[in-house]
């Protein structure tokens, strides 16, 4: 491809891809400039009760899991009491 059509559309292609990665995607983390962005997922009210509710649960479970184990540690200790 002759070099006079080639970095001409290479240039448009990068502006293209700049003005592109400035309006989307935006991804999960901060919030996009005003006029194009949204609030992500992971601040709506929704998604911060699911994490919370995750997170207890999980706790729980490793708390569960640990009372198992001392009271498995607790008879291999001492089988007889």
């Amino acid at each position: 491809m002759l070099d006079r059509l080639f970095m001409p559309f290479l240039g448009l292609a990068a502006v293209g891809a700049t003005a592109l990665a400035m309006v989307w995607p935006q991804g999960l983390g901060a919030r996009s400039p005003e006029p194009f962005g949204h609030t992500p997922v992971q601040q709506t009210a929704q998604m911060q009760a699911a994490m919370k509710r995750e997170e207890e649960a999980e706790v729980r479970r490793v708390s569960s899991a640990r009372a198992a184990l001392r009271a498995a540690q607790t008879r291999a200790i001492a089988p007889g009491q």
